[in-house]
């Protein structure tokens, strides 16, 4: 039987270094996830798992964007769960590579609920994103007032 490849191994091959992970984009996107990774000895499935979250809060953001149905309490635990395995830096920049401008309002609402918002998001698709320029999501605010 063939032993699965753990993601410490495949971070330990990758010869580049952070500095390719200047400007994230979908082409090293992965790369930088697994780099980021802070599960020891973990094989890919559980990385494979554990990424899927990212799916999932744009899957969630997504839905609240065109229906006005928030599960903010879902999101908020998969928040939690990205930033305990790739680290808060890490799970924002990939976050909003992956979300749709349109959500990074509601996606900012909830990173400065769990003070997690930098300043800036650095090198997305070769820009910075300034949080200032990103206003908050007003009936978020109202919704996490209340947990």
């Amino acid at each position: 039987m063939q032993r699965e490849t753990t993601i410490q191994e495949i971070a330990t091959n990758i010869n580049n270094g952070l500095s390719m992970f200047n400007d994230l984009n979908d082409s090293n996107v992965l790369l930088y996830a697994a780099k980021c990774y802070d599960k020891p000895n973990c094989i890919k499935s559980e990385f494979d798992e554990d990424y899927k979250k990212f799916r999932y809060i744009k899957r969630l953001l997504n839905r609240y964007r065109l229906t006005g149905k928030i599960k903010e309490r879902l999101i908020l635990n998969h928040l939690t769960m990205t930033h305990n395995v790739f680290g808060v830096e890490a799970s924002t920049r990939i976050l909003f590579l992956r979300l749709d401008k349109r959500d990074w309002s509601a996606l900012k609402t909830f990173l400065v609920y769990t003070s997690a918002m930098p300043n800036v998001v650095k090198g997305i698709y070769g820009v910075d994103i300034i949080s200032s320029d990103i206003p908050l999501d007003a009936n978020l605010i109202e919704v996490l007032r209340k947990l």
